[in-house]
């Protein structure tokens, strides 16, 4: 049997410009999914994204592939849901059981306005510079950074009363 600490993993750490509040519902609520839920050179239709957001409940979208076109269908299932602080969920294919999926931890750690955000990634290898599962959700960090500053600076405090 192999322990946890043989299982290929990797972490990606960054700090947001915005409250922990609203870092969760980007991780979370499929209007901010859709925005920044892929790598670059995809997009995520809204129409796409469906998430039961409980522990057992299941999620799913498409990311589109800008140049080709091509649609790739992912999902999972939450094993942990603990707003604003801590997210566990499965990452495959929609049909994949979850007992052999990789799991994603996104643990969030609120100060004011800022939020530190520790995204780890057990059962799949990866490395900066793979071009492959590292790369993209690296990508899809900064796509994420992007879109939290966008609503800061179109929505300000207003943002965080109306979810958005």
């Amino acid at each position: 049997m192999t322990d946890e600490t043989e299982s290929p993993e990797f972490t990606l750490t960054r700090t947001f410009e915005a409250p922990v509040t609203t870092v969760w519902q980007a991780w979370t609520d499929p209007r901010h999914l859709t925005h920044w839920f892929h790598p670059a050179g995809f997009s995520t239709p809204l129409d796409s994204i469906h998430v039961d957001l409980r522990v057992g409940g299941r999620y799913r979208y498409t990311m589109i592939e800008d140049a080709t076109g091509a649609a790739h269908p992912t999902g999972g299932e939450f094993l942990e849901v603990a707003p604003p602080s801590r997210l566990v969920f499965t990452w495959a294919s929609p049909e994949a059981a979850p007992g052999a999926s990789p799991v994603a931890t996104v643990t969030l750690d609120g100060d004011g306005e800022r939020t530190r955000m520790v995204f780890t990634l057990r059962g799949t290898a990866g490395r900066p510079g793979d071009d492959g599962v590292h790369d993209g959700w690296q990508q899809a960090v900064e796509i994420l950074a992007v879109h939290l500053g966008a609503l800061e600076e179109t929505s300000g405090p207003a943002l965080h009363r109306e979810g958005l």
